[in-house]
């Protein structure tokens, strides 16, 4: 299974999904989609387990695990900002469902919709779903990826990415700052976006707007690109290790160009 992009659905209780009744919701929430139940014997599997699926043109695996994910407190404090709930709901959960597209050289948004596609048919068809870890990065409600999955075909800028990725606020000195969580399954870094000239609600606007660019064109900006929509909005990316998140590979941006 693809490591990046591999999610975990928490269940209240262990249950194994009912894959026709998957397929059946799945091409109800996305009529325009090619989807069946894939042929076993002529799919290359990483887990004699795996019930798998066509979605597309991707072969999406789901595993039942009969257990809790590892615990993470790192995890659940980072959803504690938008989802108070989570840990809590993460202490109770007693089983786990672990969903990837399978494949060599895939495309990170391809997958990315693959698989937020059939984790939302996969919410729909089993009361036990009551949590979404993305990439080991970002916990979500079930309720809110049952909502936005629905959107995981739209154009540009439209799919739900904020399923995939976490927008962190700091403070650094006199600055603000934010960091994107779940960017580097697309494009090997995330965002960190330093600021003494933009307010808290722009500067997350910035972030969101320049992670949604990379996730549709992939690492297309080098070292020490200056980018943005005008001249007064311009700002500098540069490849660092963070000196304030433990040296996670970041587009360090700023919009004190000199």
């Amino acid at each position: 299974m693809s490591n990046s992009l591999l999610s975990l659905i928490l269940l209240d209780t262990p249950a194994t999904p009912d894959m026709s009744a998957v397929v059946r919701v799945l091409h109800a929430r996305h009529p325009e989609l090619a989807t069946n139940l894939a042929d076993d014997a002529g799919a290359q599997q990483t887990q004699a387990n795996s019930l798998l699926i066509r979605c597309g043109n991707e072969l999406v695996a789901v595993m039942s695990m009969p257990a809790p994910i590892p615990q993470d407190p790192g995890l659940w404090s980072r959803a504690a900002s938008s989802w108070p709930d989570g840990k809590a709901v993460a202490a109770r959960h007693r089983g786990h469902l672990i969903v990837s597209t399978l494949g060599e050289n895939q495309q990170p948004l391809v997958a990315a919709r693959a698989t937020t596609a059939v984790i939302g048919a996969l919410v729909a068809t089993m009361p036990e779903c009551c949590a979404v870890v993305w990439g080991g990065k970002v916990a979500r409600p079930a309720e809110l990826w049952l909502e936005m999955s629905t959107r995981s075909f739209a154009s540009f800028p439209d799919y739900p990415f904020t399923l995939w990725t976490d927008i962190l606020p700091y403070r650094s000195e006199v600055k603000i700052g934010a960091v994107t969580m779940g960017l580097s399954a697309f494009v090997g870094r995330e965002v960190q976006f330093e600021t003494g000239k933009l307010t808290l609600p722009a500067l997350i606007d910035k972030v969101a707007g320049f992670a949604v660019y990379l996730i549709e064109h992939g690492n297309v900006v080098k070292d020490g690109d200056t980018i943005g929509v005008d001249e007064n909005e311009r700002f500098a990316v540069h490849y660092k290790n963070s000196d304030v998140f433990s040296g996670l590979p970041v587009f360090r941006c700023s919009d004190e160009i000199k």
